[in-house]
């Protein structure tokens, strides 16, 4: 049963991210809506309403295959064009900005209804000239389903239009930023509330003598499952602490999970169980996935290929307010289930780690730029005076600030323009650290 559940679990969010989701489930309506049409044709209030409202209703054979043989070779052309501009647009994302934003734009919901009506209506249409072309079917019993065709031809040149602006929009840089920036900023700010009103946060934890559960396959942390667990488990008052971080890489045979009760086999393969791991790098915008995305821009700008300062510079402000409130997060988040028996601990990425990860590639990549390296220093200066950032925290901040003014000074050839750079290390007062 928990090997069913944890199936249904993946295979939903698969399918939700699924190109073809809404488009197969759209198309499946239109379908009954074209069968079901067909069999109202003749009741009695549609013959009256026909009556007495005729000129809303096709009564000619001709006229009525010569609409539906139009519609569907519009509405197919427009299919194939629209098909086309999303492949163009995840061709220029991959190439211009980063290859892991391909998942956000394909699974766009907006985008994926509007084909999933296409392909509806062209459906709809095939059913409805099929039916029209059946022996013994007289062309004005068909009258009200070929002027609902027509409406729903009206219907995808207006989300026609709407694809184009939309799609245009999609693909500026500007705002894919903003939108892996909301989606880090919602989850981050949910842990946040969190752990304010359960105070549940520590620095360290002593696991000295807790059972070690091993994985057994390589991945990317993505989550613990406590549904997953036996009753066993959850009955009894256990302890887990997860070992890696939200989107660690986690090796075969390598420390999962801790739990500070002893547990049989089949307990322990259940632990395992319960953990999500994905081949994925960048799967979603929980934890720093979405903060690695906005890095990979900013570096991406960077490259000699792209040379685009003002995108990196975006991106950098955007990581900069994710930035901040990661570091708010304690080193260690406990949260309780099942009437407070199971304490599940978790370890939240640490500041050197994240330095490591977020900032370093940029002040690579961007150490000969003077514009870029005024932003990042101030970005680093205005997490550092955050005051719900510990001193421990703090410390890591100010090492990442000595490491750019090094290679600020290595890397910049101008000399006025390295002074005008490193004239901003004075103004926090936090020289005598560098």
């Amino acid at each position: 049963m928990k090997i069913v559940l944890k199936f249904l679990k993946n295979t939903y969010k698969n399918v939700l991210h699924s190109i073809a989701f809404y488009p197969v489930l759209i198309t499946l309506v239109f379908l009954f809506i074209a069968f079901g049409g067909l069999e109202v044709e003749n009741f009695e209030p549609i013959q009256e309403l026909k009556k007495n409202l005729p000129y809303f209703f096709i009564q000619d054979y001709e006229t009525a295959r010569s609409i539906l043989s139009t519609l569907i070779g519009g509405i197919l052309s427009l299919t194939v064009f629209s098909f086309t501009m999303v492949m163009s647009v995840l061709s220029q994302a991959s190439s211009n900005f980063s290859p892991r934003l391909l998942p956000d734009l394909i699974s766009n919901k907006k985008h994926q209804i509007i084909l999933g009506v296409y392909i509806g209506t062209l459906s709809y249409c095939i059913i409805i000239l099929i039916s029209l072309g059946a022996s013994g079917v007289d062309s004005s019993s068909l009258g009200l389903s070929t002027m609902f065709a027509a409406l729903l031809g009206v219907i995808c040149i207006g989300l026609f239009v709407y694809f184009i602006h939309n799609i245009s929009r999609a693909i500026q840089i500007q705002n894919i930023v903003d939108s892996i920036s909301d989606a880090s900023s919602n989850y981050l700010m949910k842990k946040l509330e969190i752990q304010k009103k359960t105070k549940d946060g520590l620095k360290t934890i002593d696991t000295t003598g807790w059972t070690v559960i091993k994985s057994n396959k390589s991945g990317y942390f993505r989550g613990f499952d406590p549904a997953l667990l036996l009753d066993s488990l959850k009955e009894e008052h256990h302890d887990i602490f997860i070992i890696p971080y939200l989107n660690q890489h986690i090796w075969k045979g390598a420390p999962l999970l801790k739990i500070k009760k002893q547990v049989d086999e089949e307990q322990k393969e259940n632990l395992d169980f319960c953990v999500t791991l994905s081949p994925d790098r960048l799967e979603g915008e929980k934890g720093i996935g979405g903060m690695i995305k906005l890095m990979e821009i900013a570096v991406k700008a960077m490259s000699p290929g792209i040379n685009d300062p003002g995108t990196a510079i975006d991106a950098i402000l955007k990581l900069t307010q994710l930035l901040r409130l990661l570091l708010q997060l304690p080193q260690i988040s406990v949260e309780k289930f099942y009437d407070r028996k199971l304490t599940v601990i978790e370890k939240i990425i640490d500041a050197d780690e994240a330095m490591r990860l977020l900032i370093q590639p940029i002040r690579q990549y961007s150490k000969q730029d003077s514009a870029v390296c005024y932003v990042l220093i101030e970005a680093l200066q205005f997490i550092n005076q955050e005051p719900d950032i510990s001193q421990d925290k703090k410390a890591v901040i100010e090492a990442e600030l000595a490491a750019l003014k090094r290679d600020i000074e290595d890397s910049i050839e101008n000399e006025t323009d390295k002074q005008r750079v490193i004239r901003l290390f004075d103004k926090s007062g936090l020289t005598e650290h560098y």
